[in-house]
């Protein structure tokens, strides 16, 4: 299969084409490639999306994955490569509805499309309409198309840190034993490792799979999900389950104490206030798996990420600090 990769050089788009350069596949990664290497066997082409895709670009390709978010990108390139199969990657912020458990394709509304491009830094909420945009340009330009919306994508190689946050934590327990978990241990966690993700997208092309796809794991629950990585650290003795306490403290309280939700530097990752967004990380994902898609065990994730932030010293882990856990965590027990 000849393959055209628009991206290659970062997290998803790189473990797509390292993916199907393993798998024996002619792969051209279409990207700037200032923001990190192509893989090994790809060939790059220096491409700036906002110029338009450049005339080297002259191969008849059998599949395309785009991870564009620009409309007029997706709409321009489509157009250039019309009989390819297209695999699209959006995103679950396609859907406006956030609030309902065990939505998915068909079952939840999608907000209005922007056609127009928008800069995220003046206007962040247009993401989800622009990649509704991007979806519609792929449906009516391309000769078939996969659609997958991910949820969080986490794994080695992650650029937002969130996730690595929740390994570095629970492989600090010896310096910092009591950990504190928001909401219930009962809330809704899911996830999706960027290697599973990109074999799956792989496959879809390969198998010019039409259809639109949540492209996440399963949900389990918050006490699964940090047991899951402790046991990742454990295994690598990096965590002493005897000596760490867990400490479920309510929203509402993490509120009043200013402590900010999913991403910035006074957030917890991975926590989103219920029930406004009970549905984000609670997707029914039977279609996907029906598809082909497969996810490894988060333990094997947690160890995976554990090992890169160890030999990556630069490597990125967003969230609040330990000092700012322990004195939430001393205002909640002074409280109870």
């Amino acid at each position: 299969m000849k393959l055209l990769v628009l991206g290659g050089s970062v997290f998803l788009s790189r473990a797509v084409a390292e993916e199907a350069v393993r798998r024996g596949h002619d792969v051209t990664c279409a990207c700037r490639g200032s923001s990190g290497s192509i893989p090994d066997g790809a060939r790059h082409v220096v491409t700036d999306r906002s110029e338009g895709l450049p005339e080297q670009l002259t191969d008849t390709f059998d599949a395309v994955v785009d991870v564009g978010r620009q409309p007029s990108w997706v709409r321009a390139a489509v157009t250039r490569f019309p009989s390819a199969h297209w695999v699209f990657v959006s995103t679950i912020n396609v859907y406006a509805d956030d609030s309902t458990p065990g939505g998915g394709p068909g079952a939840l509304p999608l907000h209005e499309p922007r056609p127009e491009d928008v800069d995220l830094r003046e206007d962040p909420e247009a993401y989800g309409p622009m990649k509704v945009a991007c979806e519609q340009a792929v449906a009516e330009g391309a000769a078939s198309a996969t659609v997958v919306r991910p949820g969080l994508i986490i794994g080695p190689g992650d650029p937002s840190g969130r996730f690595a946050y929740w390994a570095a934590r629970l492989a600090d327990t010896a310096e910092h034993p009591e950990v504190l978990l928001p909401g219930t241990p009962d809330d809704s966690v899911q996830v999706i490792d960027v290697r599973d993700l990109a074999a799956w997208i792989v496959t879809c092309a390969e198998s010019r799979r039409a259809g639109t796809f949540d492209g996440t794991g399963l949900a389990t629950t918050r006490a699964a999900f940090t047991d899951a990585v402790a046991a990742a650290a454990r295994e690598l003795g990096l965590h002493d389950p005897t000596s760490t306490t867990f400490t479920a403290v309510e929203q509402g309280f993490l509120a009043e104490q200013e402590v900010e939700p999913w991403m910035g530097p006074r957030a917890i990752p991975l926590w989103l206030p219920l029930p406004e967004y009970a549905g984000l990380m609670a997707h029914d994902v039977t279609a996907s798996y029906d598809a082909g898609l497969t996810t490894r065990p988060l333990s094997e994730t947690a160890r995976d990420t554990l090992l890169w932030l160890r030999e990556t010293p630069d490597a990125v882990v967003t969230g609040w600090s330990r000092e700012d856990e322990e004195k939430v965590l001393a205002a909640w027990h002074e409280r109870s």
